[in-house]
């Protein structure tokens, strides 16, 4: 007899939050003025021309989480042939436009998945593209540092960020080796106009954790910092 159950979700999580920025400097100043932090070390990707700097965000709800901020490399070459764009919108020139105005913006977040091709098609059902799915790397002091990433060649997010990138790694998790930084991920909430859309989203790739409510585009980051608690928001970028 044919087997008609539907397709079992994947169980993902919150893998990081990704705050964008005009300059890694500008994103280094901003890190320390609004969360009281200087942020870790990162690398460059020269899949895309983008570097970041890095620092764990774990807690009890978000055990692995850790926070991303990531901008254009500048002093490199950017390997993306048009069409195609870079990750995380970084080519939208409205977006840039708004970080040499306003500074550093949350933008996105990223979801690991133990199986990420998987996740895309079950998503692909739903009529979301989140796109191809990438081999990436970079060198860190600990070795090479090795990921599977979900790309859309037009580099969009999807719903304003809040449907996640899809990110499967390989033997090593960055967040391994991070040293605690006295930031922790209290919790992360979405809203859109389509929730039920997104919900459908998260449920196709087995994600919790994450709040849906119906309004104005908005992703929404709480955390636990030496300045106290602060609040981290899209607003539609």
């Amino acid at each position: 007899m044919e087997n008609t159950a539907a397709p079992q979700p994947r169980a993902s999580q919150v893998d990081h939050l990704v705050v964008v920025a005009a300059s890694l400097d500008q994103g280094v100043q901003w890190c320390e003025r609004v969360l009281g932090i200087t942020p870790g070390p990162g690398g460059e990707h020269g899949l895309m021309g983008t570097h970041n700097r890095l620092f764990t965000v774990a807690s009890p709800a978000f055990p692995r989480a850790y926070f991303e901020i990531i901008a254009i490399n500048s002093g490199a070459k950017n390997p993306r042939v048009a069409p195609a764009r870079r990750w995380f919108d970084l080519d939208d020139h409205e977006l840039q436009l708004r970080l040499s105005k306003t500074g550093p913006q949350l933008a996105h977040f990223v979801a690991s998945t133990p199986r990420v091709s998987a996740a895309v098609r079950e998503l692909a059902r739903l009529g979301l593209d989140r796109g191809e799915v990438l081999d990436a790397s970079r060198m860190t002091p600990q070795g090479q540092l090795r990921w599977k990433i979900t790309v859309r060649e037009d580099g969009q997010r999807l719903f304003y960020g809040a449907l996640p990138t899809l990110i499967q790694w390989g033997d090593v998790h960055p967040a391994d080796a991070m040293a605690p930084s006295g930031v922790t991920l209290q919790s992360l909430h979405a809203s859109h106009p389509r929730p039920d859309a997104l919900r459908g989203g998260y449920e196709a790739i087995g994600l919790a954790g994450v709040g849906l409510a119906q309004g104005p585009p908005n992703l929404i980051a709480t955390l636990q910092t030496p300045r106290g608690l602060v609040t981290l928001e899209s607003k539609g970028a």
